[in-house]
């Protein structure tokens, strides 16, 4: 029964860019806050944490660590492969707060599935080198508030150009523009989604779908 859950991918959002992937014994942590952050979420452990952009917004390593846990830390463009995951970081020029900066899109193999953070950015397309190197993404993370961020028309129109399996939209709510997440499903005419607390899938729970929008909850 331990091997069998490790078929088994749970997502959940924690508010502004801070995803949580576990899978069996391994949690994976995007973008958490400082404590000096006005983005408020809960400390958690985590084996792995991916930071997109040097603010406090999104570098918050000790948000991520929790007790005698330790993770490692991935901080910017780079091949990467830590607890058997596999993880590309693609560089790109992002201006988040009046701040100017790399913002890294990371592309993440985690047994089986293709994940795409795109972090804050904030172009209209990805750089040259992501588009060649990243493709068959099965989960995208899409950020849709603006104010430094991709708005939700945009962020719209680039993932439906990258082609993912599912769209998790975030920096919404409590970041960026007020109504971004009604908004955003109103672009791609999905006003009748309804938010779920965490998504719970297998490989093959995605096999076949196109572009579909899961709204998770923030915890």
């Amino acid at each position: 029964m331990l091997q069998w859950a490790y078929f088994y991918m749970v997502i959940t959002y924690n508010n502004g860019e801070c995803v949580k992937i576990s899978q069996g014994d391994l949690t994976l942590a995007f973008n958490p806050p400082t404590k000096e952050s006005s983005i408020k979420v809960a400390k958690f452990g985590s084996d792995i944490v991916l930071i997109s952009f040097t603010h406090p917004d999104f570098n918050g390593v000790d948000t991520a660590s929790l007790g005698d846990k330790t993770p490692f830390v991935i901080s910017g463009p780079g091949e990467y492969d830590v607890k058997g995951v596999t993880v590309r970081g693609f560089g790109s020029i992002a201006t988040y707060d009046g701040k100017t900066s790399v913002n890294t899109i990371y592309s993440v193999s985690l047994d089986g599935f293709s994940l795409c953070f795109l972090g804050a950015l904030s172009a209209e397309d990805l750089p040259q080198e992501a588009k060649q190197e990243i493709d068959d993404i099965d989960v995208l993370f899409l950020p849709i508030g603006g104010e430094g961020v991709l708005n939700y028309a945009t962020a719209y129109k680039l993932a439906v150009k990258l082609g993912p399996k599912l769209i998790i939209p975030i920096h919404y709510g409590s970041v960026g523009q007020k109504d971004a997440l009604k908004l955003f499903l109103k672009e791609a005419g999905a006003e009748d989604i309804k938010p779920v607390d965490r998504l719970t899938i297998k490989r093959k729970d995605v096999e076949g779908k196109e572009a579909e929008i899961v709204v998770l909850e923030s915890n």
